[in-house]
């Protein structure tokens, strides 16, 4: 692909050049490649049909999974949250030892591999949130806990300039990939101020179905907000904060 320059940019196709505008800015490609009758019959193509079925199934995963976690998510994103979540899930596709290639899920593969995910690139929670943490899922109540002992926000915390005012959140969905539905519950800490003392024993709980066979996940989370004349604002409009997945259960 080529960048375009200039001060017009161009929408559309002009002979075999499409013009473009994305995340990377304005683009321009040829255009191109296979029949898709020839790769959906010809046995040449097999193993892209194969690759394809399982990208497909990954992808439905991926947008499963952000919309199990957008209320928490919705200001705790980058602009490659889709992409990259995707990739990791295709990866774990690949580690099911179940079915056939083709057939392969993500339901069926290893999805450990999704701990420590991060929603946002640009405000990790590795290395914003320096507080311990504990992350405890009983599967027989259904109850997700997260839990911190008092802490010093302003020594734990790496928050961005013009922080006044931060929020922990936590957020668990137990996720069937099959039916293409979850169950969502979250809690907050609500706004707490950045330069105050020691926090209080923080503990946050969302409940789930009791005794779910399916697999959950709990995520973790911080908000960032700047107090001007009483009121908050989320600071440059929740672009550091940080969601990362914090435990993957799966029976």
């Amino acid at each position: 692909m080529a960048r375009q320059t200039g001060i017009i940019k161009l929408k559309g196709t002009l002979d075999d050049i499409s013009f473009y505008k994305s995340s990377d800015g304005h683009l321009a490609r040829t255009k191109g490649g296979i029949d898709g009758k020839r790769i959906a019959n010809d046995p040449v193509f097999q193993r892209t049909r194969e690759n394809g079925s399982e990208f497909g199934r990954a992808g439905k995963a991926g947008k499963l999974i952000r919309n199990a976690f957008r209320v928490v998510m919705q200001n705790a994103k980058d602009k490659r949250v889709v992409s990259r979540l995707t990739k990791d899930l295709v990866a774990i596709t690949k580690t099911d030892v179940v079915n056939l290639r083709g057939e392969r899920t993500v339901q069926d593969g290893n999805l450990d591999s999704l701990l420590g995910f991060e929603f946002n690139l640009n405000g990790k929670l590795a290395s914003t949130l320096f507080a311990p943490y504990n992350v405890v899922l009983d599967r027989v109540s259904g109850s997700g806990d997260v839990t911190l002992a008092p802490f010093s926000p302003i020594v734990r915390i790496a928050a961005p300039v013009g922080t006044t005012h931060f929020s922990l959140m936590m957020g668990a969905a137990e996720i069937d990939f099959v039916n293409e539905t979850f169950v969502f519950e979250t809690d907050a800490t609500g706004i707490l101020p950045y330069t105050a003392p020691d926090t209080a024993a923080i503990a946050l709980n969302a409940t789930l179905t009791a005794s779910s066979v399916l697999p959950i996940l709990e995520v973790v989370g911080i908000a960032f907000y700047q107090e001007v004349n009483g009121d908050m604002y989320p600071l440059k409009n929740g672009a550091f904060n940080a969601l990362s997945v914090a435990l993957v259960d799966k029976l």
